[in-house]
C-alpha cells in the first residue's frame, strides 16, 4: 500500500487532499509547522506530525520510519502582499523548506513528489489564457520562489530518477462537500471574504484594490477551480505516477473579474453590497486565465467538473458552518 505524506495537510487545500486519501484507503500522515494551519482542519484518520519543513532531521526521521513512498508537497508561505515586504522569509520557507523535502526525498528512496505551485509563475499575461509552455516571468515574489521550488524538483527529478509532478494551481474555491473542512485563513482569499460579507445581516461594505487594470471593468481577472477538483487531479497523479517531470495547470479555463465575483454573490445571496475602491496590492496579476488544452488531451480521466456557482455556494456553505 502507498504511504503519503502531506505536507501542509493541516491546511485548507492539503486537509481536502487528507481526508479524499483516507476516504479511499490511503495510508496518510500529515506535516504541518500550525503557523497557518488549524488543529480543526487534521483529519483524525491520518497520523499527524508538528513538523516544520525547514527541520531536515526531524523531516528525513518522519520519512524513514512510516516507508513514505508518496509526498504532495503544499506546506508554504502564501501571501502575495507580505512576500514584497519580507522576502526573506519568502526564500527560507519556501525554497529552503522544499529543497530539504527533496533531499528527504532522495535519501529514503521516496517513488513520488507532488508539487503545489501557482499560476502566479506567468506574471502578467500578453496572450487570452497560458499553457504549461507560456513563459514564466512572476511579479511577485511569491511567484518568484515557487519558481525557484519547481526549477529545484525538475533538477531532483533528473539527476535521481524521481516521479514528480508540478501543480500550477489557480484560484481555489468550495469546501469539501461534507463540510470536514474549508477556508479558515483570511489572507486574501476572495471567495471567503466575500461568503463573510454576504453571511452578514447588516449592510457590507467590501474593498477592491484596484479598478485601472486593463480588464473589461478593470478589476482583476481570475480562473477559479473547486478544492474538490483539485484534490481529485492530486489523487490521480498518486494513481499514475509520472516517468519523468510533468508540469500542469489547474484551473477551470474561464477568467471572472472581482466584479463579476462580486454580482455573481449578490446574485446567489439575493442581497447587495457596497463597494469601495482601493489602490492596486504589490504583486497582484491583472488577468490570468488557464488553458486546459493539454490536460484534455493528454488526462481523460480527469474531470473538472464544478461552476462558479457551484464553488460560491460550496464556499457560503462552510461558512454558515462556522
Amino acid at each position: 500500500m502507498k504511504k503519503i505524506l502531506v505536507t501542509g495537510g493541516a491546511g485548507y487545500i492539503g486537509s481536502k487532499i487528507c481526508y479524499d486519501l483516507t476516504d479511499l484507503g490511503y495510508k496518510v500522515f500529515i506535516v504541518d509547522n500550525l503557523i497557518t494551519g488549524h488543529k480543526k482542519l487534521i483529519n483524525k484518520s491520518a497520523k499527524f506530525y508538528l513538523c516544520d519543513i525547514l527541520d531536515y532531521k526531524q523531516l528525513n526521521e518522519i520519512i524513514k520510519k512510516n516507508h513514505i513512498t508518496d509526498i504532495i508537497h503544499l506546506a508554504a508561505s502564501l501571501d502575495v502582499e507580505e512576500s514584497s515586504k519580507n522576502p526573506l522569509k519568502y526564500f527560507i520557507n519556501n525554497v529552503e523548506g522544499t529543497e530539504n523535502l527533496l533531499k528527504a526525498s532522495v535519501n529514503n528512496n521516496v517513488k513520488n513528489f507532488i508539487f503545489s505551485s501557482t499560476c502566479a509563475v506567468y506574471g502578467n499575461i500578453k496572450a487570452n489564457s497560458v499553457n504549461e509552455k507560456s513563459p514564466t516571468e512572476p511579479i511577485s515574489y511569491y511567484g518568484k520562489t515557487k519558481l525557484l521550488c519547481e526549477l529545484l524538483i525538475k533538477d531532483y527529478s533528473f539527476k535521481y530518477k524521481l516521479s514528480s509532478t508540478i501543480l500550477r494551481y489557480f484560484n481555489v474555491g468550495g469546501s469539501d462537500e461534507l463540510l470536514r473542512t474549508g477556508c479558515l485563513n483570511n489572507n486574501g482569499q476572495l471567495l471567503k471574504k466575500l461568503a463573510q460579507l454576504f453571511i452578514k445581516k447588516n449592510k457590507a461594505t467590501f474593498n477592491i484594490y484596484g479598478n485601472d487594470y486593463p480588464t473589461l471593468d478593470g478589476t482583476c481577472v481570475r480562473d477559479f477551480i473547486h478544492v474538490s477538483d483539485l484534490s481529485k487531479i492530486h489523487i490521480y497523479f498518486l494513481k499514475n505516477r509520472n516517468k519523468k517531470n510533468l508540469i500542469l495547470n489547474c484551473g477551470h479555463g474561464k477568467g471572472y473579474s472581482v466584479l463579476d465575483i462580486v454580482k455573481a454573490f449578490e446574485k446567489i445571496c439575493k442581497k447587495k453590497i457596497n463597494i469601495i475602491y482601493n489602490k492596486r496590492r504589490v504583486g497582484d496579476i491583472s488577468y490570468i486565465k488557464s488553458n486546459l488544452n493539454y490536460l484534455r488531451k493528454n488526462f481523460h480521466n480527469i474531470e473538472i467538473n464544478k461552476n462558479l456557482e457551484e464553488i460560491i455556494k460550496s464556499t457560503l456553505n462552510w461558512e454558515y458552518l462556522l
